[in-house]
């Protein structure tokens, strides 16, 4: 029964379930630590994602420096 609730969520209702996870998560972090340090462990978080990403896809600092001042 869970396992085809969980199923159904994932699929059909996705980015309502991770945006009720993701406010249920944001709003317990501001109570416990504060709005200022919550914005900072979201930032570390979403510093860390973006470097994982890019170990992921095997891409080079200097691909992305390159990437992002192509046009200039």
């Amino acid at each position: 029964m869970w396992i085809d609730l969980l199923t159904e969520l994932l699929t059909k209702h996705r980015g309502k379930f991770f945006g009720a996870l993701f406010g249920l998560v944001f709003g317990i972090l501001v109570i416990t630590l504060g709005f200022l340090q919550t914005i900072f462990v979201a930032t570390c978080l979403y510093v860390g994602y973006i470097i994982g990403k890019r170990i992921d896809e095997n891409e080079t600092l200097r691909d992305v420096v390159e990437r992002i001042f192509k046009d200039r």
